[in-house]
């Protein structure tokens, strides 16, 4: 009797994935496996046939071998896991391993994968200068180190047994129905190992708690919540395993001056109310010094000057920011008797020609009554 082909057996097209395949698989396999149906012969013969047509579709060789001469390009003899004549001798739990696996908890044939140390994460605050410029700064961090008496083992004289629970794979299988779930070893915590003489320092650990001082240099340009990334300078893994990664994040102080956003900086400028009405030149601060602004005559309050190269060099793009200043002009306080009087024989020169000197004030009386007219009308 001619064999089906391996596609038309798992219901797929010969372009299907290793995921459509295993989907497929999946579904066939729930449905005709032979603990669902221990009486239908029928439903066991199925099986098989999904079970041969997924072993082979699944080997990229093997299924190269297939599409290029059919099934005499694979061979199916019986054997370990095989489907023989005299019925199914497979091993139910590693084809369900397999597939559902990913599901339940990984792979059953990985060894035992011992789990990193825990990543830190340490604030640094900075002043904006420091920021901008780079700084080289020594942090103390509170951490669990490396063991020096069994240097990280746990075992006072070094030796490892190989832990007989699993047999050194670190997981153990549960057979739940046809599901076979996998789970971390319970007597070696997923090392595969165990120890028969702990270290009395670590309580066989392989390590302890220390308080380590470490140098941080911080490149020029960060910004706030920026991470830094001290690579295996985060806490010792148990018993050997490699340690995590300290996270060095930044917080920057906000400054008496300046108000960073990107690459650009922003300050408020206060300016003389007669300096703002005729114009001159005002000395303001940047990071790299002082430097003269020119105010044109009749400036007004909220006008932007921007200073080209004034900013922040960004630590990502090398790019360097601009300084914006917004002008505020500032009204003078404190006046004496002499001064008030001379106000006022100012501002009685402007009666005439209050428009020409004072437009916005005009423009801005004007909308109030375009404001209110509307509202009565």
């Amino acid at each position: 009797m001619a064999k089906a082909d391996y596609y038309e057996t798992l219901g797929v097209s010969k372009t299907a994935s290793e995921a459509d395949l295993k989907t497929a698989y999946r579904r066939l396999a729930m449905k005709y496996h032979p603990d669902r149906n221990p009486d239908d012969e029928s439903a066991q013969e199925k099986f098989k046939q999904a079970k041969e047509a997924y072993e082979v579709l699944k080997d990229p060789q093997k299924r190269a071998a297939y599409d290029r001469f059919g099934h005499a390009g694979v061979n199916h003899g019986p054997g370990p896991g095989g489907a023989g004549p005299g019925g199914f001798h497979g091993d139910v739990g590693d084809i369900f391993g397999d597939i559902f696996g990913d599901i339940f908890g990984g792979g059953g044939r990985r060894r035992g994968q011992q789990r990193r140390g825990s990543d830190l994460r340490y604030g640094m605050d900075l002043d904006l200068e420091e920021a901008v410029s780079g700084v080289t700064r020594e942090i103390r961090v509170p951490t669990l180190g490396e063991c020096k008496t069994c240097k990280g083992s746990g075992a006072k004289d070094g030796q490892k047994q190989t832990c007989g629970t699993c047999g050194g794979v670190g997981q153990v299988r549960m057979q739940q129905g046809i599901f076979s779930v996998q789970q971390t070893c319970p007597a070696c915590h997923g090392s595969g190992q165990q120890i028969s003489n702990p270290c009395p320092d670590c309580n066989g650990q392989g390590r302890k708690h220390e308080t380590r001082t470490l140098s941080v240099k911080v490149p020029a340009g960060v910004d706030n919540g920026d991470r830094i990334r001290l690579a295996g300078e985060g806490e010792a893994g148990a018993h050997g395993s490699p340690p995590g990664d300290l996270y060095v994040e930044v917080r920057v102080r906000p400054h008496k001056i300046f108000e960073r956003d990107g690459d650009d900086l922003y300050c408020e400028v206060p300016v003389p109310f007669t300096l703002a009405a005729m114009g001159g030149e005002l000395e303001i601060p940047t990071l790299e010094g002082h430097v003269k602004l020119k105010i044109p005559a009749e400036t007004q309050t909220g006008r932007m000057f921007r200073l080209k190269g004034k900013g922040v060099k960004s630590v990502r793009s090398h790019r360097t920011g601009d300084l914006m200043c917004r002008v505020v002009v500032e009204t003078p306080v404190k006046l004496t008797r002499e001064q008030k009087h001379l106000l006022r024989e100012f501002d009685k020169t402007f009666a005439a020609e209050s428009n020409e000197h004072n437009p916005r004030s005009q423009s801005w009386l004007d909308g109030v009554r375009e404001f209110f007219d509307r509202m009565t009308s």
